[in-house]
């Protein structure tokens, strides 16, 4: 069983990396040259963030497999939300005027990357929760 501050802890790290997320994403999406290049960066940077977090909830909040991918989970859907939410307000400035199909997005971005997220934590987290572990005395 978690307690309070184990909860937010949890919560607050999902939090920090969803906007992790959401700064790879609009930060690699600003050079316009060489988009190949940049993309694959993004997409280094958010593994690497991705390992991190799975990293982080498996090693220092000692928390089940099930319970790590759902959190790695929750912060890509946040940062995917917050991407979404910045193409809503980036598409209402734009000259074409504001499509009312992009509040899809809202709810698709989160969706659509939460779940191979989850997959991918899940399988991660599993493989973790059978390494031999070694304790050290102090």
């Amino acid at each position: 069983m978690m307690d309070a501050s184990g909860r937010q802890s949890w919560i607050r790290a999902a939090l920090l990396i969803g906007v992790v997320y959401f700064l790879i994403g609009r930060g690699f999406a600003l050079p316009a040259d060489q988009l190949g290049v940049w993309r694959l960066a993004a997409w280094v940077a958010s593994a690497a963030v991705a390992a991190s977090h799975i990293g982080y909830e498996h090693f220092r909040l000692n928390n089940s497999p099930r319970a790590t991918a759902l959190h790695a989970a929750i912060a890509v859907a946040f940062g995917a939300f917050a991407l979404a939410l910045a193409a809503n307000i980036h598409d209402l400035g734009s000259a074409s005027g504001y499509r009312p199909r992009m509040l899809i997005a809202l709810v698709a971005w989160p969706l659509l990357t939460a779940v191979p997220a989850f997959i991918v934590a899940l399988a991660a987290a599993a493989v973790l929760a059978r390494l031999p572990t070694k304790r050290f005395r102090e």
